[in-house]
């Protein structure tokens, strides 16, 4: 392995300015710098990470806490496009990426206990189901710095996405399509689950739309089976809802497939919206009428105010980071006048 000492040696200057030059001090030349750092390169040297992490009490390591009950981790397809988002960001500002969960070696250990084991130097804790969960408190209370995605912690930074603007966006949108039998399958109980219901509810009184309780029933986010069986069950209603919103994207092909086995037709027999705007929904006929979260920004938010917050960038309370998307209309919500 080449080291700095055979770097000095071929170039014939101290350890000291290679060592500068290859972190860019100010006190060694330009041209120095890009000798010694061509030289560095056709010689096959890699910094040590170890070394580095001595040096400067950092890793460079950025840890991505992700818990939901479906455990759908990269192929959550909401989250895998925050994620991108995340690593393009952390990856732009030199920093590599790890999972943190509670096994690592084979041995069980907390949240936080597995941040002091791999060393990252932050994490970004993005929860779907449970914020409140013991190992997550802990880590949220500790010394780790930490952002959140769509929950706010005291004394954190949070980056979250405007729920109740989404939803009253296509709430809205099928009231002025003259829906007034309008369904809601809600996902897991969560404080975006709550934001969304609330506003899905005060959405349709400012409408002057009736809230049907038998139309509101609660199901799981990305679990197409659920809705599809919840679906069957809200159309078979004595007097079932003309227009349904599915708890995502995702789950919105279980009610595709419940239309299907009916014999019915999207948007003629049925209409229906989902929710997060995935590149699936772009292609599925008819397209799909949803919100589209802004992904990329979320995700490039929270690794920003991450490494803000690790390099002590942050004066007084850390922000509060709202990102708007917009809304998709699609053609799966028929107009049927008012």
């Amino acid at each position: 392995m080449v080291s700095i000492k055979d770097i000095a040696s071929e170039c014939g200057v101290s350890i000291a300015t290679v060592s500068k030059a290859l972190n860019d001090h100010s006190d060694v030349s330009g041209s120095t710098k890009a000798m010694i750092r061509e030289t560095a390169k056709k010689m096959g040297y890699l910094p040590n990470s170890q070394a580095r992490a001595l040096k400067t009490n950092r890793t460079y390591n950025l840890g991505v806490l992700f818990v939901e009950r479906a455990s759908s981790g990269l192929t959550h397809s909401h989250f895998a496009a925050v994620l991108n988002g995340f690593k393009n960001e952390a990856e732009a500002n030199g920093y590599d990426i790890t999972f943190i969960n509670r096994n690592a070696g084979g041995n069980t250990m907390s949240y936080y206990e597995h941040c002091m084991f791999r060393g990252v130097d932050g994490v970004v804790v993005a929860c779907v189901d449970d914020f409140e969960d013991d190992g997550v408190t802990e880590l949220l209370q500790s010394k780790v710095p930490s952002v959140t995605i769509d929950y706010v912690s005291k004394g954190r930074p949070a980056v979250i996405s405007d729920n109740a603007h989404g939803m009253r966006m296509i709430a809205e949108y099928i009231c002025q399509m003259g829906h007034k039998k309008i369904a809601y399958i809600y996902g897991d109980t969560s404080k975006v689950t709550s934001i969304r219901l609330e506003s899905f509810r005060k959405t349709l009184e400012n409408m002057g739309v009736e809230i049907n309780e038998n139309y509101i029933v609660q199901g799981k986010y990305h679990d197409p089976e659920s809705t599809e069986r919840l679906t069957k069950e809200l159309l078979g209603l004595k007097d079932p809802p003309t227009c349904i919103i599915m708890p995502d994207d995702f789950s919105a092909l279980g009610g595709l497939t419940a239309f299907e086995k009916l014999g019915m037709s999207v948007p003629e027999d049925i209409s229906i919206a989902g929710y997060d705007g995935i590149t699936l929904a772009r292609f599925l006929h008819p397209r799909l009428t949803t919100y589209q979260q802004d992904t990329e920004r979320i995700g490039a938010e929270a690794a920003r105010q991450l490494i803000a917050m690790i390099r002590k960038e942050i004066p007084g309370e850390p922000p509060t980071v709202t990102v708007n998307g917009c809304l998709i209309k699609g053609s799966s919500v028929k107009y049927i006048g008012e």
